[in-house]
């Protein structure tokens, strides 16, 4: 095992960043560029997407990376996870620390290129994506550690297109929180007996019986918030014509995981990717058919 970064060991540094899994990125994009269509009111200048989508990438990738060097003595006991570099041997702990300090010094090279505030709250998104793995030893909702950083891009968007926080930035930052936590909590449903054997924390276990309760509450509050935001920016039909079907992708969820199947729990996770879509569309053809 080496403990140099390589460009030989180019195959498992793309399992650790998860490359090869891009749901990740979708998850983590589209509501950022949600924040960027809101805050420009329309499309955004193509120097700003780019950033943002680059630093989407190099910040999910350094998420996944620490989130693997957190769990590299516990991840060999859980079914879906025991084949991870760091398990396997495939890459050392410091070529892990290595690579997650390339992937957020590379982003922060990026965030350098934008206004002074979006510079500052850089910092705390760095934050949030260190410290979120370690979350799972001290609080059973580390997904909401997971929203916060998830969802961190969008004061930053705002704050880079017209450096400015208003009310539309925190509701739909409060609906991206509500948001991951209950799509984070189906993928913890997946984990939840290997997690309770090991001792790890997570909403899954927190909720235990009322896990699908939960997320159908949190699922309502997300389309509550997102309705909140169409209704500050004074948003047409589009808007909630895409909120009416997120509720319709949010109902299949709920009925794909009522037997709490870890497969059908692991779909709707990844389903939750056409969520972020269809609000996306409908922002779009708000802003630039209806006007």
């Amino acid at each position: 095992m080496q403990n140099q970064l390589s460009f030989s060991n180019l195959d498992a540094y793309i399992r650790l960043t998860r490359l090869d899994k891009p749901i990740g990125i979708y998850l983590l994009l589209w509501p950022t560029l949600w924040a960027l269509v809101i805050a420009a009111e329309g499309l955004p200048g193509l120097a700003v997407t780019a950033i943002f989508m680059a630093g989407v990438v190099l910040m999910r990738s350094a998420g996944c990376v620490i989130n693997d060097y957190a769990d590299r003595k516990v991840d060999g006991a859980v079914e879906r996870t025991s084949a991870r570099p760091l398990v396997s041997g495939q890459a050392s702990a410091t070529e892990a620390l290595q690579l997650f300090a390339l992937l957020v010094g590379l982003a922060f090279v990026l965030v350098l290129l934008l206004n002074w505030m979006t510079i500052a709250l850089s910092v705390v998104a760095v934050a949030l994506a260190a410290s979120y793995p370690f979350m799972k030893r001290y609080t059973h909702m580390p997904q909401a550690v997971l929203g916060a950083a998830f969802g961190w891009a969008i004061p930053m968007a705002f704050a880079a297109v017209n450096e400015s926080l208003p009310l539309a930035c925190w509701l739909l930052f409060a609906a991206n929180l509500c948001w991951t936590i209950a799509y984070d909590t189906m993928y913890a449903m997946v984990d939840r007996n290997d997690d309770l054997k090991i001792g790890v924390k997570s909403s899954a276990i927190l909720f235990g019986r009322f896990d699908k309760l939960m997320i159908g509450l949190l699922q309502l509050a997300t389309l509550g918030l997102l309705t909140a935001v169409a209704s500050e920016i004074n948003a047409g039909w589009p808007v909630y014509l895409a909120i009416a079907i997120c509720g319709g992708l949010f109902a299949h969820q709920q009925y794909r995981i009522r037997q709490r199947q870890r497969q059908a729990c692991f779909q709707s996770f990844l389903d939750n990717h056409y969520v972020g879509l269809t609000f996306m569309v409908g922002l779009l053809l708000d802003y630039l058919i209806i006007g």
